[in-house]
């Protein structure tokens, strides 16, 4: 059992959080009791896989790929903000 698979927690509606994968191609739902402790959304997740299927009783909260994701979100954020050139669309 490997814990190679990333999933980033998208969103959490009434107690089941709904995740996808880092390839993108599978979206999974789990109960939120089922996951780490202090999941919540946006939270990497390295799960690995159980016959199969994500095992997501033995996730573990990656705090430190979190915050490295987050950190590009907002260089990226600043260096597009630097582009706009401000004002109204017109089409």
């Amino acid at each position: 059992m490997s814990d190679r698979n990333v999933w980033t927690v998208d969103r959490i509606e009434s107690g089941v959080a709904v995740i996808v994968r880092d390839d993108g191609e599978r979206v999974a739902e789990a109960p939120l009791s089922e996951l780490p402790a202090g999941t919540r959304e946006g939270s990497v997740l390295r799960v690995a896989d159980r016959k199969g299927r994500p095992a997501w009783d033995a996730a573990r909260l990656d705090e430190e790929l979190r915050r490295t994701r987050l950190d590009e979100a907002e260089r990226i954020l600043r260096r597009l903000k630097r582009r706009d050139p401000g004002g109204d669309v017109a089409l």
